[in-house]
C-alpha cells in the first residue's frame, strides 16, 4: 500500500513529529523540510495541498494553548442538542448524517456467526485504512498500513463471521467523508457491536462539531454521568469506527491530546487538518 498518498502522509507525519518535538525553537520551513528530506518549496506545496494551510498555521492548531482556548470557548455549548442543521455547515455534519444502529444479541452471538461481512481497503488523508460492512451498515473502520494485519484485526472482532473482500455502497458512503466536496454525502449507516453505554458514548461523540474539541469529563457530564469519566474513556478507546465516530476530538483537560488507538501523531494530524478545514485561513501561504 506504498502509494503516493501514503508516502505523502508519512512525510506529513514526520513533519508533525519534528514540529511537535522542536516547537520551542520554532523551526523554520527550511529546517523542517531538510528533516523530511525534501526541498522547502516542495514541502510548502505538499503540506498546503494536504492540510489546506501553511505549516506555521497548522502548528497553531495542534498546540496545547490553542486546545485550551478551544475548550474554554466551547465547553458550555459543545454538546448542545440544539445544534444548527443544514449541510452548509460542515462543523455540524457528523450529527446530521451518521446513524448508529446497535447489533442485536443474535447478530454477534458466537463471534458473529450469523454475519456476512464485506470489507475493502482504501486511502485517506491520514494513511491507508480498512472498512467493513454488514447488510445494515459499516461495522468497522481502522487505519492500518499492513493489509494482512488489518484483516486479521477485523476477523478478531467477529471470528466466526463470513468475510468477503468487496466494496459496497455502504462503505463508499462512509469513505466519501474524506472527499473535499461534502454536498452530495448520503447518510452513513453504522451497524455496531457494543453495550448500551458504549453506543451512548459513541453517539455523543457524533455531537462534537468538526474542528472542535471536548474532554472526557465534559463528555461524561453532557451524558448525565459526571462521575463516569473513566468509563467514558474506556468506551472511547473501544471505538470500532475510526474518524467517522470522532474519538480524536476528545482530549485531556490540560490541553494535551492524549492517547489514540491509531497513534498520537495521526490524532494530531486529524485535529490539525480539521482545524484547517473549518477555520478561516487569513495567513498568506
Amino acid at each position: 500500500m506504498d502509494t503516493q498518498a501514503n508516502i505523502n502522509f508519512k512525510r506529513i507525519a514526520d513533519a508533525i513529529d519534528y514540529i511537535k518535538a522542536n516547537f520551542k525553537s520554532q523551526p523554520s520551513l527550511d529546517e523542517v523540510a531538510k528533516n523530511i528530506h525534501v526541498s522547502p518549496a516542495h514541502f510548502q506545496r505538499l503540506f498546503t495541498e494536504w492540510a489546506g494551510t501553511s505549516p506555521k498555521k497548522f502548528l497553531q492548531y495542534i498546540s496545547i494553548e490553542h486546545a485550551k482556548k478551544m475548550l474554554q470557548q466551547d465547553q458550555a455549548s459543545l454538546l448542545d442538542a440544539a445544534f444548527e442543521t443544514g449541510l452548509s455547515s460542515t462543523s455540524r455534519l457528523h450529527d446530521l448524517f451518521v446513524n448508529i444502529e446497535g447489533m442485536t444479541p443474535a447478530e454477534y452471538k458466537n463471534g458473529g456467526k450469523s454475519l456476512h461481512i464485506l470489507y475493502s481497503f482504501a486511502e485517506s488523508p491520514f494513511g491507508p485504512l480498512i472498512v467493513a460492512s454488514t447488510s445494515k451498515g459499516v461495522c468497522y473502520m481502522a487505519f492500518e498500513n499492513d493489509e494482512e494485519k488489518a484483516l486479521k484485526d477485523l476477523v478478531a472482532k467477529f471470528p466466526n463471521a463470513a468475510f468477503e473482500r468487496k466494496l459496497d455502497l455502504l462503505q463508499q458512503n462512509a469513505l466519501f467523508i474524506f472527499q473535499d466536496d461534502w454536498s452530495k454525502l448520503s447518510q452513513v449507516k453504522l451497524h455496531l457491536k457494543g453495550t448500551a453505554f458504549q453506543l451512548k458514548v459513541w453517539e455523543s461523540l457524533l455531537k462534537i462539531p468538526m474542528g472542535k474539541l471536548s474532554t472526557y469529563g465534559n463528555l461524561a457530564a453532557a451524558m448525565g454521568s459526571p462521575n463516569a469519566s473513566r468509563a467514558v474513556g474506556s468506551a472511547i478507546g473501544s471505538n470500532p469506527v475510526a474518524f467517522l465516530i470522532p474519538c480524536h476530538r476528545v482530549i485531556q483537560s490540560t490541553g494535551t491530546f492524549g492517547g489514540y488507538m491509531w497513534g498520537p501523531t495521526r490524532k494530531a494530524a486529524i485535529i490539525g487538518w480539521e482545524g484547517a478545514q473549518t477555520q478561516p485561513n487569513t495567513e498568506a501561504l
